[in-house]
């Protein structure tokens, strides 16, 4: 009681909740431990993380020689809008993964650890157990560990029903084997893998759309089914129609099919360097975000070259016609501003270009040939 007689303020009184967050902290504890590994120390109730680079132990030891440690902040944007739209987030914390570890393995580095930030008007514990579901979903995918994270509870900063993800990834790279933009060379030839939709840029523009064409987030499209065998599997398990052929899957509400997650690339291309440790085969690579094809893989060029890419050499997912005509977008800026169907590009010598493709098939994903290096000034140019 204040010496005035009336109840005094409270944090409770502002707006937070210190002991629903701190429920929702603790509870948290089970989902982080299963992305740990050998180089995660544990450290109950510390102010962060701790990770070692390197194992104790001879049968783990990585040995790095010269480690260079890789690291990037990123989040999803405005897709986090369109699933509180349809009340489901159990997908964005693995784009949250998603968008920082692609951006690392461009470097030719091996992602160890995550951090996340999430910021709230107030705390639900359903909504964010989702997101933070999906994080932990994400690194596994990536081969990473939760490190640990923060929530924000900020009720004057976010109104009800908004809020905010940014993540944080480390990784580590040996420092003659950090891809380099000057080792790209005329000739060579650019592959570009699946993405599996529209994964984490666009958004303002998709919303748009949906509000122009007032189209039904809960409404499923016919023509927004995906065809069979639009990807690889990643398992022998996944169904197999009667022709050899891929099931397609069925069909899924617009908004369900606008949270796909995006791509997680790390595993093949991890594996795909692992298996290039002495021949330097792979000479560039673009992880394919807001700006598209054009405006991501020229990071991947020097000055003396340019990337002629073409159009049409790869499967255009349903979902970007489908958008394009809903909003009468012109063709130019669908390819400007989404990934249009390539998620990941990779640059490599022409002689192991056949090569490289097969193993990154075998490793699950759908691989196209489509483009070539040429002389030029360091742009991307459409063939």
């Amino acid at each position: 009681m204040a010496k005035n007689g009336k109840s005094g303020l409270t944090y409770a009184a502002a707006g937070v909740e210190l002991e629903a967050k701190d429920r929702f902290t603790e509870s948290l504890t089970s989902i982080m431990r299963r992305t740990h590994g050998p180089r995660v120390i544990p450290n109950p109730g510390g102010f962060a993380g701790l990770f070692r680079l390197d194992y104790n132990s001879r049968l783990f030891a990585r040995n790095y020689k010269d480690p260079v440690l890789v690291a990037c902040a990123d989040g999803v944007g405005t897709k986090l809008k369109l699933a509180a739209a349809i009340n489901k987030f159990d997908t964005l914390g693995i784009d949250l993964v998603a968008m920082n570890v692609n951006d690392m393995i461009v470097q030719g580095a091996e992602p160890l650890f995550f951090l996340d930030y999430i910021a709230v008007p107030k705390v639900d514990a359903a909504m964010l157990t989702d997101i933070v579901k999906g994080v932990a979903d994400g690194c596994r995918q990536a081969g990473c560990a939760l490190l640990g994270g923060e929530t924000a509870e900020m009720p004057d900063v976010y109104a009800p029903g908004e809020f905010d993800l940014a993540g944080f990834a480390v990784g580590v790279v040996e420092l003659a084997r950090a891809v380099n933009t000057e080792r790209v060379e005329k000739g060579d030839v650019v592959l570009g893998l699946s993405s599996a939709g529209v994964h984490s840029n666009g958004y303002s523009l998709v919303r748009k759309i949906v509000e122009h064409a007032g189209l039904d987030l809960h409404r499923v499209y016919d023509d927004l089914a995906p065809a069979a065998s639009a990807a690889k599997p990643r398992s022998r398990r996944a169904a197999i129609g009667r022709a050899g052929r891929r099931a397609a899957a069925p069909a899924r509400p617009l908004g369900e099919v606008l949270l796909t997650p995006t791509r997680i690339y790390v595993d093949p291309i991890v594996k795909l360097l692992r298996a290039y440790r002495v021949k330097k085969v792979i000479t560039g690579m673009a992880h394919i975000t807001g700006s598209g094809i054009e405006g991501n893989l020229c990071r991947a060029l020097h000055r003396k070259v340019d990337a002629v890419v073409r159009r049409g050499s790869w499967p255009v997912p349903p979902v970007f016609e489908f958008l394009q005509r809903h909003g009468n977008v012109d063709t130019e800026e669908m390819y400007r501003v989404f990934n249009m169907g390539i998620g990941y590009c990779v640059v490599v010598r022409p002689a192991f270009a056949e090569s490289v493709k097969e193993r990154l098939e075998k490793l699950g994903e759908s691989v196209h040939v489509i483009g070539e290096i040429v002389k030029g000034r360091g742009d991307v140019r459409w063939g």
